[in-house]
């Protein structure tokens, strides 16, 4: 039986290994987690999610306090939000803080990209993701991994770049038809994805299928269709195969049938380098099967995936859209909003209330309230061991990343500890 080792990721001129840390928001796959990635020799994400928030936690900066601070008077106005704007400049410069951080302390023949969501529409959609594509291809990041949408436009917002046609660009996709939709409408760019990954319906957080659909899908069918589409094309993009890859022989088989590597995550969320606190951690290995649902919560339109006793989920948070804001359409509108204002007009004076079919996705991901999660995070007991206390021992991100490199028969590694 092959293993991982047995293959390599050709990207360009670049040889890896043929593991991809996906892009785990708002600071859940830290720029740790992606380094050692790359020193391992695979590829690490960062995410560009709320970007101004996680560089104010890791270098004090007071980017989310200014904009309250400009916008405060608007907070107590819950029916419109036209005014609250993200600064542009100040968007560049929380990006390429967060890019050449990572950049600056890369080690390794690995590589490091960056996921960057189309359903940030923060209240100018089409100016704030130019913004945020090449203020990281101006900090030097190795690829960009265009998640969270279709990004039919996204190619010409950044072909302007001196970087447009070396940094390494993909596409996350959940259909063939999604593929051949950005595909036609970025090919006057002359430039196709230097790779694609393919997001089943078993992936964490956002998934790319309908609520009450999703589990008639399988990872294995849609990357084999898109395969033979590609082949009849006669086009050579690597498929990079996202969601329910559970262990090292998971992965060989994708390998095996052509995949050029596979995309991991909910392994890693157990690890040191993840930056989910050490407490939620604890709540990822103790979750059950039945402790697992995808639901309709996301302002986004999109389903998730998730733990069930997320503290987010019903929270009635007031919006905190003047500091944060992301959600926000090019309207100035945003779902969780007309749910709260739905629930304080059903029930007029009472100081808490409860909102349970949205959630402000923005304050709860902020705070580590909303546990998204893979399919088979159930099953991160199994790879670990427990402790006395009851709890478990948190991995280590090479760990994880050597056990899915060299393991066969289905088996993990557990720890020493």
């Amino acid at each position: 039986m092959k293993r991982v080792d047995d293959f390599r990721f050709r990207l360009g001129r670049h040889e890896l290994v043929p593991i991809v840390i996906g892009g785990m928001g708002v600071d859940i796959s830290t720029v740790e987690l992606a380094l050692e990635a790359a020193r391992l020799g695979g590829v690490g994400h960062i995410s560009d999610a709320m970007v101004p928030t996680v560089i104010d936690r890791h270098f004090k900066t007071r980017f989310v306090k200014d904009k309250l601070k400009l916008y405060k008077a608007n907070v107590q106005n819950l029916m419109d939000k036209t005014l609250v704007k993200f600064h542009l400049g100040e968007l560049e410069e929380a990006t390429r803080m967060h890019v050449r951080r990572a950049m600056d302390a890369k080690r390794g023949e690995g590589m490091v990209f960056i996921n960057c969501m189309e359903k940030l529409t923060m209240n100018a959609p089409k100016e704030t993701l130019k913004v945020r594509l090449n203020a990281a291809l101006d900090a030097g990041i190795d690829g960009i991994t265009l998640a969270a949408g279709l990004h039919l436009g996204s190619f010409a917002l950044m072909e302007e770049h001196p970087r447009f046609r070396d940094a390494k660009l993909g596409i996350i996709v959940s259909s063939l038809r999604a593929l051949q939709l950005f595909l036609r409408k970025n090919a006057r760019c002359g430039r196709l994805p230097d790779y694609v990954v393919v997001e089943g319906p078993l992936a964490g957080g956002h998934l790319g299928f309908g609520l009450d659909d999703w589990m008639k899908y399988d990872l294995a069918s849609i990357v084999t269709e898109i395969q033979n589409w590609l082949r009849g094309e006669q086009l050579d993009i690597p498929l990079i195969p996202a969601g329910g890859i559970f262990t090292g022989s998971d992965a060989a088989a994708f390998l095996e049938r052509g995949a050029a590597a596979v995309q991991v995550a909910t392994r890693f969320t157990v690890t040191r380098e993840c930056g989910l606190p050490d407490v939620v951690k604890q709540e990822y290995f103790k979750a059950n099967e039945n402790d697992i649902e995808v639901n309709g919560i996301s302002p986004t339109g999109y389903p998730m995936r998730m733990i069930k006793s997320s503290p987010g989920i019903g929270a009635g948070t007031h919006p905190n859209c003047e500091s944060f804001g992301y959600l926000l359409d090019a309207n100035g509108r945003c779902a969780y909003i007309d749910a709260y204002n739905r629930e304080v007009a059903a029930h007029p004076g009472e100081k808490k209330i409860r909102v349970t079919d949205k959630t402000c996705l923005c304050t709860h991901m902020r705070d580590f309230n909303i546990w998204t999660c893979g399919h088979y995070t159930y099953r991160l007991k199994d790879t670990s061991v427990r402790r006395e206390d009851g709890s478990y021992a948190l991995l280590s991100a090479e760990h994880v990343f050597r056990d899915y490199q060299f393991s066969t028969d289905g088996q993990v590694t557990l720890p020493a500890d």
